[in-house]
């Protein structure tokens, strides 16, 4: 049967070239080949070529065997090259050239903290209230800032003067729980209460991060000329 079947196909190879019954042909013949070698037997197949003009030798033979992995032809030279880095430190010249190179450019650092880098205007720092001309305080005391903050930070209390205007008694901020969002100095009428460009400000203790208002007050009048400056380049915006 096996030697029918060659004869049959070798005559299409040779007659029939490229038709469809050719095709049809050769894909059962493949399959029998195929279903022939399974059989525990392990017979022999000739390997047919794609093109049917050509034919493979009769002495190039396949059996049903196992083919063994094989190892990349590229791993030997990765490893090659890995042990021939490491021989000649091209890593460490590498670093040592960029090192020696970066000498001579710009420097990207300042010299902190006798060199200060330049800070926008609408940095929010450290807090302060503000006064008018005259020394008068800015605060009518309106609590708006009190109710607007997320943090409940603000704790204002105020008292009426002579003259039936408000006053403020007690202006304090928890500055460890700010969380400088600058809600209260947009809903202050008056610009009273600000966030400053200071941000140096660190201490040891909590209680020293416990403002009150003369501590507010007196940053107002330590940094009134860049609070100034601040909001009146920031006027068109607002």
């Amino acid at each position: 049967m096996f030697s029918f079947l060659n004869s049959l196909y070798l005559y299409l190879c040779t007659k029939i070239k490229n038709t469809s019954l050719y095709l049809y042909c050769k894909k059962y013949y493949n399959m029998y080949l195929f279903c022939n070698n399974l059989d525990g037997k392990h017979q022999t197949f000739k390997v047919l070529d794609s093109r049917p003009e050509r034919l493979t030798s009769d002495k190039k033979t396949i059996t049903s065997s196992v083919n063994k992995p094989t190892k990349p032809q590229n791993l030997s030279n990765k490893s090659n090259f890995k042990s021939l880095k490491t021989l000649f430190l091209l890593e460490i010249c590498r670093g040592m050239f960029f090192a020696f190179k970066n000498i001579f450019d710009r420097k990207a650092t300042i010299n902190y903290p006798f060199e200060k880098g330049p800070i926008s205007s609408r940095f929010r720092g450290e807090h302060a209230l503000r006064r008018y001309r005259t020394g008068e305080e800015r605060c009518i005391s309106c609590k708006l800032c009190e109710v607007v903050c997320p943090a409940l930070a603000i704790t204002i209390d105020s008292s009426m003067r002579s003259n039936g205007s408000r006053k403020t008694d007690r202006y304090d901020i928890d500055m460890t729980k700010c969380i400088f969002c600058g809600l209260c100095q947009e809903a202050c009428p008056v610009d009273a209460i600000v966030e400053g460009p200071n941000f140096e400000y660190a201490t040891f203790t909590h209680d020293e991060l416990l403002y009150d208002k003369d501590r507010l007050l007196m940053n107002g009048d330590l940094w009134e000329i860049e609070i100034f400056n601040n909001l009146k380049k920031e006027s068109i915006y607002r």
